[in-house]
Order: structure tokens, then sequence, then C-alpha cells
């Protein structure tokens, strides 16, 4: 007879969880999955060596709370900051060349509260609507063209795309039309200095 694996416990939950977020930055809903998932792993294993599915079930429901016990110790440690984490997250994404409506798309995926989304883009990307919020789009969108090579950085050597194409482009990637034209109008050379000028703030 196969023997039961002993169930997880806070002390080797905690181990799990710092092993983790030595590797990974996350979230609280990160940290929660990933332990959730472990707990899944080790339920298959003991289903699997003969325990009852009813002590199975009673076993789970009992180690949720220890999960939220782990999840509140990472928050006390600083191990999982979910403000923190939301503001690297939308610096690095835009530097990547995402709208702020995609940043905050991936931020909720992620599993940040709205509002602490909210702060962390005007952290990050100034308040919406004001002239750093504005200059964070545009920046985003310089660095979209240039990575898909349209704008101020299709190569002479390559035809010009169709115009609606490339618009679609942006649009699928969050940016407005407004912000889109203006940055496949601009010249190469000031589209690099506000890419540099960015990225030199996000630093």
């Amino acid at each position: 007879m196969i023997e039961i694996p002993a169930a997880p416990d806070f002390r080797t939950l905690r181990e799990t969880a710092l092993a983790h977020l030595a590797r990974f930055a996350t979230t609280e809903q990160g940290l929660r999955q990933m332990l959730e998932r472990r707990l899944r792993r080790w339920a298959s294993r003991a289903l699997q060596a003969g325990l009852d599915e009813e002590e199975l079930s009673a076993k789970l429901n009992g180690l949720r709370t220890v999960i939220d016990d782990v999840v509140y110790a990472m928050r006390a440690l600083g191990a999982v900051d979910d403000p923190g984490f939301a503001r690297m997250k939308a610096s690095s994404l835009a530097r990547a060349g995402r709208s702020r409506r995609a940043v905050e798309a991936k931020l909720q995926q992620k599993g940040v509260d709205a509002e602490v989304a909210r702060e962390a883009l005007s952290d990050s990307l100034g308040e919406r609507g004001d002239a750093g919020a504005r200059e964070a789009e545009l920046a985003a969108a310089l660095m979209l063209a240039r990575k898909r090579r349209v704008g101020p950085f299709q190569r002479d050597d390559r035809p010009q795309e169709e115009l609606a194409r490339v618009l679609g482009i942006f649009a699928r990637n969050g940016f407005s039309r407004d912000v889109s034209e203006v940055a496949l109008s601009m010249d190469r050379y000031d589209a690099e200095e506000r890419i540099i000028a960015f990225r030199n703030r996000h630093i």
C-alpha cells in the first residue's frame, strides 16, 4: 500500500512561499494561486495513495486558512507588496511599449486591486489626462512603433505599410487614434529623444 503523503502545514507552505518569492515578484493573489497549486498536487497524490475523499476535503478546507496565514506573513515581512509590484510592473510594461489601458488590464490580470492599480499608474505614468501621462503614453506608442518598425522607424528599404493596418496594431495594443497618429508622424530623431527621456525618468 502506498503511504499517504503528509499534508503541507504552515511551515512547509511558508518555505514554499519564500522560495517562490526569492525567484519571482508577484502579488498576493499570485502567491495564493501558487500555494493553491501546491495543495492540489498534494491532494492528487493523497487521493492516489488512498486518502478518503471526505477526509481530503476537510483537510483542504483547513489548509486554505493556512494559506491565508502564510500570505499575511509574507505581506508582514514585505516579501509580497502589491503596491510596489504594481508600480514596478506599470513602469516596465510602459517601457516595453504598452499603453496605459494595456498596463491597467495586465495589473488586473495579475490580481492587483483596482485602487492600487490606479495609484500605481498615477505614480508611474502620471495622473490620467495630465501632461506627464500624455507624454508617457506617446513614449510607449513610440516604443511600439520602434518594435514594429513603423512610422519614424520604418526602414527605407521596405515598402510603407498601409496606415489603416498600422493603426489597427496600435488600437489592439490599447492606444487611442490621436496618440497613434502623432507617434507615426513623428521625426525619427524626436522619437528617439522622447523614448530616451521617458526611460531615463523610469530607471
